[in-house]
């Protein structure tokens, strides 16, 4: 942390006392459906998410369900709103396997949620900052004295943070004001911010409306990570195989059908084809999807700033968190081949 100026260090309490939402209106998923830190060798409670679309694919078509019967399993799906929605769920037992950037999912496991990322679902361009189109901005520097809005805990709020630190900014030079990520669009759009840190699909319907991107950055965004409750990893680790089985078969079959899975994109998050197909040109599927190095390079360059935030106490707690979070076993032992099998076994 020796980088670190006195004027940024003095600003770090401004990010949290600024971060207060312009009004109550929060963007809740639909109701997790079961009671807190359960756990079942039967049953597998996961959520679907707009910024996942390989997860809106496997609930659209019910593969999950036909290879968990095949093992004599249920399926239970919630919505996450953003990924601290789903870190919500994931900490409370209402899901066992959830959906997180990154940058997420390492804070929560810094904060003592009990995950582990078991599958690399893409590696998406989700995050940028937004300017109206008549807005004078046109750099991160012209942040300064401004206010934006950011999902604390999600990509698009780490992606402004890293922006602000790349233009040697103190956090304390612009206000962050905390709001989930669709009424950040909303407060951009009627004024009460300056900008905002977007995440699609919103951002790209925001884009298409005439919004404008004004600062992009693919290195600042950090996977999007599938998690999985160590609990459920104990106890289930068949349903934790079947998962990302279902998601090798979603990613191999989104490669080959593009134009199907932009419709299902777009009906899910009710947004136009010609919005969809923007938020698939952003989310690239064509990875190793096995948890490793390049997943921990991305965490370890955020480490230093989640301590400069203060959003974790200090660089030895979440290195902590960076050499544990991820367990390779499942996606190592993924087999798309195993899942379309059954899937097309059922379907002949």
């Amino acid at each position: 942390m020796s980088g670190l100026t006195r004027r940024r260090l003095l600003g770090l309490a401004a990010v949290g006392a600024a971060a207060a939402p312009l009004s109550g209106c929060v963007m809740e998923g639909e109701g997790p459906g079961r009671g807190m830190a359960a756990g079942s060798d039967t049953e597998i409670y996961l959520d679907y998410a707009t910024y996942n679309p390989l997860s809106l694919i496997i609930r659209e078509k019910g593969w999950l369900e036909t290879v968990a019967a095949e093992g004599g399993q249920e399926v239970h799906w919630t919505f996450s709103a953003g990924s601290n929605k789903a870190n919500e769920f994931l900490r409370g037992g209402a899901i066992d396997i959830g959906s997180t950037a990154g940058s997420a999912a390492l804070l929560a496991r810094t904060n003592r949620s009990p995950i582990r990322a078991i599958d690399i679902c893409s590696q998406p361009e989700w995050a940028a900052l937004v300017r109206t189109a008549d807005s004078p901005l046109r750099s991160v520097e012209d942040l300064r004295g401004r206010s934006v809005a950011a999902t604390k805990g999600t990509d698009p709020y780490f992606f402004l943070l890293q922006a602000l630190s790349a233009a040697d900014m103190g956090f304390d030079e612009t206000t962050v004001v905390n709001l989930q990520h669709a009424d950040g669009r909303s407060a951009l759009t009627s004024g009460q911010v300056d900008a905002w840190s977007g995440l699609d699909p919103i951002m790209a319907g925001a884009e298409q409306d005439g919004a404008v991107l004004f600062q992009r950055d693919l290195a600042f965004n950090t996977y999007c990570f599938l998690n999985a409750r160590e609990l459920f990893l104990e106890i289930n680790p068949r349903g934790a195989q079947m998962v990302v089985d279902v998601y090798a078969h979603a990613r191999a079959w989104a490669l080959e059908n593009p134009q199907e899975g932009i419709a299902i994109l777009a009906e899910a998050s009710e947004i136009e084809t010609t919005t969809a197909e923007r938020v698939w040109e952003r989310t690239h599927l064509d990875i190793d999807p096995v948890p490793g190095d390049d997943q921990l390079e991305v965490l370890e360059r955020i480490a230093p700033i989640l301590v400069e935030t203060g959003d974790v106490p200090d660089l030895e707690t979440v290195q902590k968190a960076i050499d544990t979070i991820l367990d390779a076993r499942f996606a190592q032992e993924a087999s798309a081949q195993r899942a379309a099998e059954i899937i097309e076994g059922h379907s002949a």
